[in-house]
């Protein structure tokens, strides 16, 4: 009889590497995804290669394509991750909020806790925020739609008139920018200084109350300690 004889593994189970486990796939999967965020923070959207994540990562091109189709694949969970912890955190603090100064406060609180998270790589996110040819910018454009219609559910919940499309933009951006600066400022690899974050907080709690507030909200506003405390 010719031809190869196929000996069966001991019990009919396939000699080879052992299949992994959920935990061990997860554990791969998040190394990738950092692996990712490092070059991604690095070289921008542009910069991203299967081979400097590999690299980074320390695994094989096997491996990588065993997750992830491409290099573009992990920057998009990471940047899903990020909407998810920035309209997350808006829509808990509007939740715990019943009063329109504390709303103000809150939504700041909120982005700022979301920019705290993302570190060094925030840089590269806003720097690609208005790019039409990263996709950090159809991420963002999703994640502000998410917050305006938050938003616009609250004031609706309060009984108050809706803002205007152009105030409440006004007021995002104005957020975005704030923190945009703040990060911009830090030295590379290092947080932003604890007093520039603080001062940031007051510039964008001033803005966003004057900007959709009335004119209760900002008197009552001038009775919280701190936030309109005249400079010497």
């Amino acid at each position: 009889m010719s031809g190869d004889v196929v000996v069966p593994a001991h019990n009919g189970v396939r000699r080879g590497r052992p299949p992994q486990t959920p935990e061990q796939a997860d554990e791969v999967r998040a190394r990738i995804e950092l692996a990712t965020a490092a070059v991604f923070t690095e070289h921008g959207s542009r910069g991203l290669s299967v081979a400097r994540i590999i690299e980074r990562a320390g695994i094989s091109r096997p491996t990588f394509y065993r997750y992830f189709g491409n290099a573009e694949q992990p920057l998009h969970s990471l940047l899903t991750l990020s909407n998810e912890g920035l309209v997350g955190g808006i829509r808990d603090a509007l939740a715990r909020s019943f009063e329109p100064v504390q709303l103000g406060i809150a939504i700041i609180d909120a982005y700022l806790e979301w920019a705290r998270g993302h570190g060094p790589m925030l840089r590269p996110v806003f720097a690609e925020l208005h790019d039409p040819a990263s996709p950090v910018s159809g991420y963002r454009e999703e994640a502000f739609d998410d917050i305006r219609a938050l938003v616009r559910a609250k004031f609706t919940e309060l009984g108050r008139p809706l803002p205007s499309p152009l105030d409440l933009d006004t007021a995002l951006q104005t957020c975005e920018y704030v923190v945009y600066r703040v990060s911009a400022a830090a030295h590379p690899g290092s947080e932003p200084d604890p007093a520039d974050v603080t001062e940031a907080r007051l510039t964008m709690i001033r803005s966003v109350l004057v900007t959709l507030g009335n004119r209760a909200d900002v008197e009552r506003a001038l009775t919280v300690p701190g936030i309109f405390d005249e400079r010497v």
